[in-house]
């Protein structure tokens, strides 16, 4: 997962929990790269004459970018996020990348700048993601895409889990250990979405939702992964939500 930018000045320990080096820093490729060929699609190809400026906020370490950019050829793509420690492993992978916080002053872009941004899997890190979506609605050119991704509460193998009384895969309890679920590793998750509620929750922030698709995800068991391919057909049921939508 990526390392969030915060919404706010958020509790001393959450800061330093986003700081340790420890903490999960960059998504599945799967993830990144259906999510690349969204925005591609949406851009209509590579740059010729007037190239595009796309903004990756809570970059982490620069893999998502890293990995978007052979498909967006010509487009200029700039990384933000609050951590430095990811912000240092991310300039190793991609030209530019800067830090910036969604409140607190703001990120460091004026008004109407991007073409395009990428929100990949922070959204259910946040304390205020209303202020979030409303700082990417502020940097977004009218007609500006927004592409963001995030776990999906009603994954398939959420819906079974619930069913047994047992906590869903993606949500948290503590910060530090996995209680009551499947899994290891601790990110910092403070909110999920169903496909339903994403789609109402970005619409009711000033933009206009295009498509919603679904992606893998990369911490399921092998033997399931063909399963969790299959359910990306539904994205209600996907592991991830993929969503675009339009600045109104």
């Amino acid at each position: 997962m990526t390392a969030p930018p915060t919404t706010g000045p958020p509790p001393h320990d959450l800061r330093d929990f986003y700081e340790n080096p420890a903490v999960p820093v960059a998504s599945g490729t799967p993830r990144s790269l259906r999510q690349a060929r969204m925005l591609a699609r949406a851009l209509g190809g590579p740059a010729t004459t007037s190239p595009r400026t796309i903004i990756d906020i809570g970059c982490g370490d620069g893999t998502a970018a890293a990995t978007a950019a052979p498909l967006l050829p010509g487009h200029r793509v700039i990384g933000v996020d609050w951590s430095q420690d990811a912000l240092r492993r991310a300039r190793t992978r991609i030209p530019y990348a800067v830090r910036g916080e969604l409140t607190g002053g703001g990120l460091p872009f004026a008004s109407g700048s991007a073409d395009a941004v990428l929100f990949s899997e922070v959204v259910e890190h946040l304390v205020d993601p209303d202020a979030a979506l409303d700082e990417i609605r502020r940097i977004l050119r009218p007609g500006g895409h927004l592409m963001l991704s995030t776990p999906n509460l009603a994954a398939w193998y959420n819906r079974g889990l619930l069913l047994a009384g047992v906590q869903p895969v993606f949500s948290e309890v503590s910060l530090r250990g996995i209680h009551g679920r499947p899994g290891k590793e601790v990110v910092g998750h403070l909110r999920l979405y169903t496909a339903r509620a994403l789609k109402e929750f970005v619409a009711a922030s000033g933009f206009t939702v295009v498509r919603l698709e679904g992606a893998p995800f990369h911490g399921v068991p092998r033997p399931l992964r063909p399963l969790d391919r299959l359910a990306c057909a539904r994205p209600q049921l996907a592991s991830i939500l993929l969503l675009h939508a339009r600045r109104t």
